[in-house]
Parts: C-alpha cells; structure tokens; sequence
C-alpha cells in the first residue's frame, strides 16, 4: 500500500513497521513487554472498540493517562479509525477537564483506574462522550459506565482496522496548550504535517508523498530506544516519542507516576536507552545532582541524545552532565506546540552551546511586528516566526489562529510568541515568551531572562520571576527563588549578582525564599499562582 492522495498517515506508516520488523521491541513499562507485532495487534482491539454505529469521521478520543504503553498504542489505535486525538493534563480538576473535552468535542476517553472518580464526577457534564475506556492500574475495579481496556487489546487481531472512511494524511492530531495565560487552545496537526517535520531530523528522509516502500527500505534493523522523561501528555515527551517510532525504534516509560532521577538512571542502564526527551533543568538537574552524588552506581553510556523543549537549559548543567558521559549530544529546541523545530543549540564534549543562544532552522526568521526582519546585531527585540510545516490552526478559534498564524510576504508563518534577539554572528538570543512580559519603570522585562541569570548562581536550585502591582514601578520585578539544600538565600546577594549580569532595571526588586516553585511535571512554570504566592508575601505597609 503505497499511495495516499494526502500524504503521510502514522497508522499507515506504524503498519509497516511492524510488518517490517514484528518481533522488535516496540513498547516496555517494567515487565510488560510489547514486540512490533503485539502494538499493532492490540491497537487494532482498541480501534475496533472505538467504531461504533454512531462513530463519525475525525471523532475526537481523549487521552487522560500517565506515561504508559495504553498511551501511545491507543493512538495509534485512534488513527487506525480515522479519529483524531486529545491530549489531556492529568492535573486537571473537574471544571477544566469539562471545558477541555467540551470544547474538544470529545466523544471517547482512555483513562487510567486512578481517575474513576474524577470521571464520575465530570461523565453528566460531558454528555457528548460515549464511551469510556478503563485502564486497569491497581487502583480498584472497573466502573459498569466503562469497558475494561486490557479487554479491546486483547482482542485485537492481525487484520488491520480502518473506519469506513478510511485514512487520511488530513487527518488531525489535536495538541492542546497549558491553560496558563488563558484557556487552553487545541493546536491542530495534520499527520502528514507533523510527519514531515519530525522526519526533516532523519538522516535518511522520507519522500514528501506516502511511500510506504521507502518505510521499508529504511528499517535495516529496529530503531533506537527510547525513553520520554517529560510526560507524553505534553508535546515535548509526545513528538519526540512519535519520531523514535516513525524509525521502528521503541519507547520505555518510567513505571513511576513522578519524575525520579534515580529511577531514569536506573531505567537508562537497565534498558539500554539511547534517547530521551526532558524539559530544561527541571530534569537535568536531579538527574546530575543523582550522579554527582552516586557516581559510580550508574552506567549511562548507551545514552546518546539528549532532547529538551519548553524551557531553558543551562549551560552549567550540560557540562556537568558530559563529565559523566562524555559522548551525549545535548539538544536544546527552541519550539512550541504551533511551531516544531524554529531554532536549535547542540551541546558535545567538542562543542560547548551558550544558554538561550540558538542557531535559526532554514525556515525561522525574527521579524519585528510590521514584518521586517530583525537587523543582526542591532539589539532590536522580535519575535520568532516559522513558516513551512505549521498547524492549519486553533481547533474552533478562528480569531486566535489569525493571531498566532500570519502572512509575511505571502508566506505564512507561526508566531508562538517568542521573543529573541539576533547577534551578529546570525545566531539568536532567546529572551521569552510575551505573555509572561514584565512592564517595568517603561522597559520590558521578559522573566525568563532573569531566572536564568538567578540560576547561574551556586546558592540557587530553582527560581520564579513575575512581576506584582506597584505605585512607582507599574509592576515590581519579584523573584521566587528555591534554594540548594543547606544553602540559604540572601536577597541583596541575589539582586547584585542580577545587576552584575544584566540591565539593572532587570534586577529584582524583592526576592523571596521559597521551599518549591512549583514546576510541573513538564518543566513549566504557573504563572497566574505564582504571582499570587508573590502577592501574598508582600510586606504589609
């Protein structure tokens, strides 16, 4: 089957694959072990369970699940049925899961035992979603409103299933961004889209039209292995997953429910894996901190790669991972959920890359908002924009689409909302994303910028920057900084090794101590509550 009037389709391509190489290691979570052939065979159980009478074309099926094989094997089983997909934030509560599968127009939900009770209380308010998929974790016994997941899997068969429909290149995966400045906003992927941008990193590329050949072709032997640190509920863990298998390689997931650095070292050497997906220090430093600490019990050498995105990753880190692994290559990507690879920066033993500098992809430019581009050099501020490869746009917003995803000298473009400068040597400087800016005395203060400045300092493990409500200023720089255990925090410290770094109206005005910024498990920061953490520790006049 080598024709597709519109392109590439990952249920398609994921067939081969296993056709190609059945017996290769496709999934693992502990002991559960699944070959290439097992993944195509339960997903075709699940995506059998998923058609019904009542099931349209491009339907929507959520998953609500931790890092786990039921993750990606039903979506691969959602895109055997020709339906699209929905990632769905475990930490949601039940007004924000409502909004999300309401606006999502969800009709089918994966979840795991742990969220029976959050799906009781939300199934009356959801009323569009017919079927639920139970999956078993342990945590008590299947409700009678849902079908036991193991079930579907295990009566999946080798024939493949299609929807009557059938497959398309069109059809979407839809990416729902955090809800942290704003609603949360469904980015749509066509699969022939995101095939293509994922495939532009392979040595070896794929045609622009389906040839599922040439899929055949590539896989000599079974592809890398795989294990996403990040949560595959976010873009970061998900894309980097899809793109080890669109190679035949396969993903392990961490059996624990939260990131543990210990056991990623011990996954890595048990396993073997050769890659991984983080997001910044967030994760890198409790991994290096794991191997300064113990370092002879790990042997991560089969560990190559490196990937991270979303938030900045330090320098001082990178160089102290390579001392216990002096063959990584560490990448550090700038892109969002509505732009894939805009910018790069590869850390090696030979190479060393500076924090927040990037090199441009050949389809990424910095224009200033009348379009033109930003003059290497000048200092001038714009925003990063890609064209090429890009979501067709927000799923049900038109006006926030013509925000995000505009026409520059008839191309178009997306537009995150990334701020950076360039430098003379082309290269670019990211600075942060808009939406957190900081206005200041009249000047700009992007938070990102600052906590990375606060990080370079030996007392300080995390911090947080925001800007809070003040007479003089507008708003007043505050930082929330978490220090390393057994160090204490001195503001007037801090604010001197700020203003030794960068402007001095970038400095903070107040700096609190606190136990834990609250990252997520995707690395990023809450903005909205930690402005808040901020208010309420203000002084009292």
């Amino acid at each position: 089957m080598n024709n597709s009037d519109t392109g590439w389709n990952f249920a398609d391509l994921w067939e081969t694959v296993a056709d190609t190489i059945p017996d290769a290691l496709a999934q693992q979570q502990g002991e559960v072990v699944h070959t290439w052939a097992d993944f195509n065979r339960r997903a075709n159980g699940i995506a059998a369970t998923l058609i019904s009478p009542d099931t349209a074309e491009q339907d929507k099926v959520a998953q609500y699940l931790y890092n786990s094989p039921e993750y990606l094997e039903s979506i691969f089983a959602a895109f055997k049925a020709g339906l699209a997909v929905v990632n769905t934030n475990y930490r949601y509560a039940a007004d924000e899961l409502v909004y999300l599968w309401d606006n999502a127009d969800v009709t089918a939900v994966v979840f795991h035992g742990t969220f029976v009770e959050q799906c009781e209380q939300v199934r009356e308010r959801v009323p569009e979603v017919k079927t639920w998929l139970w999956v078993d974790d342990g945590s008590g016994d299947c409700p009678d409103w849902a079908i036991p997941y193991e079930n579907a899997a295990q009566a999946g068969t080798d024939e493949n299933v299609t929807g009557p429909w059938g497959r398309s290149g069109d059809h979407l995966m839809l990416l729902y961004t955090g809800g942290t400045t704003g609603m949360p906003k469904g980015v749509m992927w066509r699969q022939d889209d995101l095939f293509g941008v994922l495939d532009a990193n392979n040595r070896k590329r794929m045609p622009p039209e389906q040839d599922l050949d040439a899929v055949t072709q590539r896989l000599g032997k079974p592809g890398p292995r795989n294990m996403p640190a990040a949560p595959l509920m976010h873009g970061t863990g998900l894309f980097n997953a899809i793109s080890n298998l669109m190679i035949g390689g396969s993903i392990t997931t961490m059996t624990g429910r939260h990131f543990s650095a210990e056991e990623f070292l011990d996954d890595v050497q048990l396993f073997g894996i050769n890659s991984t997906a983080i997001v910044g220090d967030a994760f890198a430093k409790p991994i290096l901190r794991a191997l300064d600490a113990q370092p002879d019990r790990w042997d991560i050498s089969t560990l190559r790669v490196i990937v991270s995105s979303g938030v900045m990753w330090s320098k001082e880190t990178k160089d102290g991972l390579l001392q216990h692994n002096d063959r990584l290559i560490m990448v550090d990507s700038l892109g969002s959920s509505e732009a894939i690879g805009m910018a790069t920066n590869t850390t090696t033993s030979e190479s060393g890359g500076d924090t927040a500098r990037f090199e441009l992809g050949p389809s990424t430019r910095v224009v200033m908002e009348d379009g033109r581009d930003v003059v290497p050099g000048s200092g001038e501020l714009g925003l990063v924009a890609l064209r090429g490869r890009t979501p067709i746009g927000y799923y049900k917003d038109e006006a926030k689409s013509a925000q995000t995803f505009v026409i520059i000298d008839g191309e178009r473009y997306s537009i995150p909302g990334d701020y950076a400068t360039v430098e003379a040597d082309g290269t670019v400087s990211l600075i942060g994303r808009g939406s957190q800016c900081i206005n200041t005395g009249g000047e700009k203060v992007y938070p990102e910028e600052v906590e990375e400045c606060l990080k370079q300092h030996p007392t300080v493990a995390d911090a947080a920057v925001v800007g809070v409500p003040d007479e003089k200023w507008g708003e007043a720089i505050t930082a929330l900084v978490e220090p390393h255990v057994g160090d204490t925090i001195d503001a007037s410290v801090l604010i001197a090794h700020v203003k030794s770094k960068l402007a001095a109206y970038k400095a903070p005005k107040r700096v609190v101590s606190v136990s834990t910024v609250g990252r997520a498990a995707n690395g990023k920061l809450d903005y909205k509550q930690l402005k808040s953490d901020a208010l309420a520790s203000a002084p009292s006049d």
